[in-house]
C-alpha cells in the first residue's frame, strides 16, 4: 500500500552562481538585475525576493562568490550588457546580512 500524504517535489529549479559557477537550488542563491545606484546610475542590484522584471543572474549570499564575479566581470556578461555596471548595491547588501 502506498502512502499518498507523501508529497515528492516533481521539478526543483536549479541555476547556476556567475561567481563560483556552482549549480544549487535557485532559493539558495540570491537574484540580481539591472537597476540604477543611489545616484541614477545603472548598477547591479538585488533581488532577494525574485519578482523584478527582467533579466536576472544569481550568485550565492557569500562574498567570496561576490567578490570572484566583480573579478571575472560576470554581472555584465550574465545580464547581457555590454558595459560595465557599478555593484555596489549587492555588496551593501551582503554586508547587511552579516
Amino acid at each position: 500500500m502506498v502512502d499518498s500524504s507523501i508529497v515528492i517535489p516533481t521539478h526543483v529549479p536549479i541555476r547556476t552562481c556567475v561567481g563560483c559557477r556552482n549549480r544549487a537550488i535557485k532559493s539558495e542563491l540570491l537574484r540580481v538585475v539591472v537597476g540604477s545606484d543611489a545616484h541614477g546610475q545603472p548598477a547591479v542590484c538585488p533581488d532577494p525576493r525574485g519578482t523584478a522584471p527582467g533579466r536576472g543572474a544569481h550568485l550565492h549570499p557569500a562574498s567570496e562568490c561576490y567578490d570572484l564575479a566583480v573579478r571575472r566581470r560576470a554581472f555584465s556578461r550574465a545580464l547581457r550588457l555590454t558595459e560595465a555596471l557599478a555593484s555596489a548595491p549587492v555588496r551593501d547588501y551582503l554586508d547587511s546580512l552579516d
